[in-house]
């Protein structure tokens, strides 16, 4: 099962890096026709819609623009919500690792979930935390 880190949903909308955006939407449609399943965690949920939120507050977007990508996101992934196991297990994934605060709440949820790939930039492209590999579509 694989999952998509915040970064990827907000350059696939994101023309102010057309380079980024156009690898974010072809890595979201390689994936769409990929037979393992996509899955939205929750923490990226909420960083999306907090990132569209602070576009509004800037004047880049509206809100109909904000209601529309949200309900595309809701459309195309089915959002997984974490347990509050994953507490301690990011506790234990921020020590074992060094991983930052978010990002250890990131991997538990993949954990949990079942996803065996993130794609995200965030993370070292390559790095295999427990049973979760990290991949950077943007790596060059």
């Amino acid at each position: 099962m694989n999952a998509i880190d915040t970064n990827v949903l907000i350059y696939a909308v994101d023309s102010a890096d057309p380079v980024r955006q156009s690898q974010a939407i072809n890595l979201l449609n390689t994936l769409a026709n990929d037979p393992d399943k996509v899955v939205l965690l929750w923490q990226v949920a909420v960083e999306y819609l907090a990132c569209l939120r602070r576009w509004e507050n800037l004047g880049r977007i509206v809100r109909d623009d904000t209601t529309a990508l949200v309900d595309a996101m809701e459309a195309t992934f089915e959002c997984v919500f974490p347990t509050a196991t994953i507490l301690k297990q990011s506790l234990t994934l921020s020590s074992h690792y060094s991983l930052s605060h978010w990002d250890s709440l990131l991997v538990a949820a993949c954990i949990e979930a079942g996803v065996t790939t993130l794609y995200s930039e965030d993370l070292a492209s390559g790095m295999r935390y427990e049973t979760v590999s990290v991949i950077n579509p943007f790596a060059v």
